[in-house]
């Protein structure tokens, strides 16, 4: 079937270069599909009680306070601006944002319940994002829905953490500021951040079903399992979590700095080089046998499968390291949600040259991505974190950030004083 709307100014500009491929890919689609663009009115995909049952049991319901701190929270009533999240299946969940602009999106039924995918609207922001499975910006006519036309959007696909399926979509809906340059790269740190912190609410369940003492045999199915992880933030020892085991396990602070050390190094690490990055002393590879002995009879017990191999040490499953996420989270961009995952310094009580090394890392990609990137709340609240230690380039940046006559501006300078005091006296 050809449609005429295609065949004249759309199929003109096409060939003339003036529609993006992807776009013009999509339109494609929505044609095969037999959509008419003069007349696409989503559907009602639930009533209200089947919607509530659904949010309440859709796995982005527990992350909803990162999204509305990333996204919502900027889009008040006066922002021009709605956040939309749906499932997998493109039906919009949650929509929030200015007051005023959701009463007009409600004329083309951008409202909760309704279904936005590619296959019922054809091209918009959120469809596409989930037909392609990567984030994607759609400018006002670029719309295959000509109803859309007035309106601009940002979406991206959020996925589970550990089996990378599609859970559901993120979108930004409004004006040219929708589509801003800035506007996709905010959308992916938001859905990473969103990803990080399933994986957080995760670990932590299956830590508190064990502490509880929950993790014995029940008539229930028993949770799916994550991919093993070892927490060293802000901790004098190794605590080790999602391997199999019905409650975490504590590893001392050689285990810890040991596993550490083969997780960051993949490739893994002669018995010198290994030797070296734990002791300083000539009889380093003695004692470094000796611990591995011992090690190996805790995972055996624990964790079989984190068992190390050897020529060269090494861990032959992946085994995430809460360090690892803080810096996965800072390549994303995502540095509020990074903060919040770095509980304290890497093994803080080690003096081990490895984990020197490392702990010196991680602290200062966090810290400069604060000095960097940071706006003056989240400047303020690493400040008062326990990733910052009194430091006068962070404080005056954070100052200078500050609107002047911000109340939070009193305690900085009182730090300041008191720092500058130290200094001078020292």
């Amino acid at each position: 079937m050809t449609s005429p709307w295609l065949a004249a100014p759309a199929r003109a500009e096409a060939q003339r270069g003036l529609v993006r491929r992807l776009v013009r890919e999509s339109w494609e689609r929505s044609m095969g599909r037999h959509l008419d663009p003069d007349n696409l009115m989503p559907e009602l995909a639930f009533d209200e009680d089947e919607l509530r049952d659904h949010r309440l049991g859709h796995p982005l319901a527990g992350v909803l306070p990162v999204i509305t701190r990333l996204l919502v929270e900027d889009a008040d009533d006066d922002s021009g601006m709605l956040v939309a999240v749906g499932d997998a299946m493109g039906r919009l969940l949650w929509v929030d944002g200015d007051r005023h602009l959701r009463r007009r999106a409600e004329g083309m039924l951008f409202v909760e319940g309704a279904g936005w995918s590619e296959r019922e609207v054809g091209t918009s922001a959120p469809g596409t994002a989930l037909e392609l499975d990567h984030g994607i910006q759609i400018h006002a006519a670029e719309h295959f829905n000509r109803l859309v036309h007035p309106w601009s959007c940002t979406a991206v696909p959020v996925h589970d953490p550990e089996t990378r399926r599609i859970i559901g979509v993120i979108d930004i809906t409004g004006g040219p500021q929708a589509v801003a340059s800035h506007a996709l790269p905010l959308m992916e740190a938001t859905a990473a951040a969103v990803e990080s912190e399933i994986m957080v609410q995760r670990l932590r369940a299956l830590a508190d079903r064990s502490s509880a003492g929950l993790g014995r045999r029940r008539e229930t199915p028993r949770p799916t399992l994550v991919r093993p992880g070892l927490q060293v933030l802000g901790r004098d020892t190794g605590m080790l979590v999602g391997h199999g085991a019905e409650r975490p396990t504590e590893l001392s602070r050689r285990h810890a700095e040991i596993l550490t050390l083969l997780s960051w190094h993949r490739q893994g690490l002669s018995a010198e080089a290994l030797a070296d990055r734990l002791y300083d002393a000539d009889e380093a590879p003695v004692t470094l046998r000796a611990e591995l002995v011992r090690l190996r009879r805790v995972l055996t017990a624990a964790a079989p499968t984190l068992v190390p191999a050897s020529r060269p040490y090494r861990l032959t499953a992946p085994l995430q390291l809460d360090a690892h996420q803080v810096l996965s989270l800072l390549d994303r961009g995502a540095h509020r949600a990074a903060l919040a995952a770095y509980p304290g310094p890497l093994l803080p009580d080690s003096t081990a040259p490895g984990i020197v090394e490392l702990r010196e890392l991680v602290a200062t990609r966090l810290r400069e991505a604060m000095l960097t990137d940071a706006s003056a709340d989240l400047l303020y609240d690493y400040l008062g974190s326990a990733a910052a230690p009194d430091d006068l380039e962070v404080l005056h940046a954070c100052l200078r950030a500050l609107p002047p006559r911000s109340p939070k501006r009193a305690g900085i300078v009182a730090r300041v004083e008191a720092l500058e005091t130290d200094l001078a006296a020292s």
